[in-house]
């Protein structure tokens, strides 16, 4: 998953950029899931970034209300000479691999509804770019009794939200623009409070040319065979006190 740019750093450095976006945004603005509705379905979109008409081709699915939408830009057969190779990562590669998909000769798309977890909620959360890295979280609480049948994987993405008619995009659009996955285990914790819930947080790059005003991240869990359980998305909220 784009490891180098996930930046496996020591916890310790982890924790503090992590905190330090955090507390700069309680000063500004509150990035997290809290108080969002949860997605009942997930929408991903794959670009091959050889297709530039692609990208603006007004027959696009479109996230329907309630959705959540993924846009992937998948490296293609010309490298950096195609046309949408700015914008390609790798954790599109990764991400079809995962989906057991081929990449697309042009494009391809996977809807997905979200089961949803009976008195459980993933929360995800992130802080302000800072010097070209952002903190970011993703916990799911309590841990349900199904947990421990099978391990669980935790994807977050660190998206872009391009609105319709950006650089001739025909809908709104969450771009890729860096990705981690966790696998998360029951067994593999060490004592009864650490099983009381999931929790991962991440110092991920943020890509030259990105605005960080649009940034944003989007979580969900799936079980072993790939059914999504629970989905989230941050929105940025204004402090207490401020007016947006």
């Amino acid at each position: 998953m784009n490891r180098a740019s996930s930046l496996r750093v020591p916890q310790v450095l982890s924790m503090l950029v992590l905190a330090l976006g955090t507390n700069a945004a309680r000063a500004q603005a509150f990035c997290a899931s809290d108080g969002q509705p949860q997605p009942v379905a997930l929408l991903e979109r794959f670009i091959n970034a050889d297709c530039e008409s692609c990208w603006k081709d007004p027959s696009t699915p479109k996230a329907l209300p309630g959705q959540v939408a993924l846009d992937w830009i998948v490296p293609g057969g010309k490298g950096d000479d195609a046309p949408l190779s700015a914008v390609a990562s790798r954790d599109g590669l990764d991400r079809l691999e995962s989906l057991g998909q081929a990449v697309p000769k042009e494009a391809g798309d996977n809807r997905r509804r979200v089961k949803g977890l009976k008195s459980t909620r993933l929360r995800v959360a992130h802080g302000l770019v800072l010097s070209g890295y952002v903190g970011a979280s993703i916990e799911l609480k309590p841990v349900p009794a199904s947990a421990q049948k099978q391990p669980w994987t935790a994807w977050l993405a660190l998206v872009e939200t391009l609105p319709e008619g950006t650089e001739g995009t025909p809908v709104a659009r969450n771009l890729v623009r860096n990705v981690f996955q966790s696998v998360w285990n029951v067994r593999d914790q060490l004592s009864k409070k650490e099983q009381a819930r999931f929790f991962e947080s991440r110092v991920m790059s943020v890509a030259q040319g990105v605005h960080p005003d649009r940034l944003r991240v989007v979580g969900w869990v799936e079980d072993a065979g790939g059914e999504v359980l629970a989905a989230a998305q941050s929105r940025c909220m204004p402090a207490p006190g401020q007016v947006r």
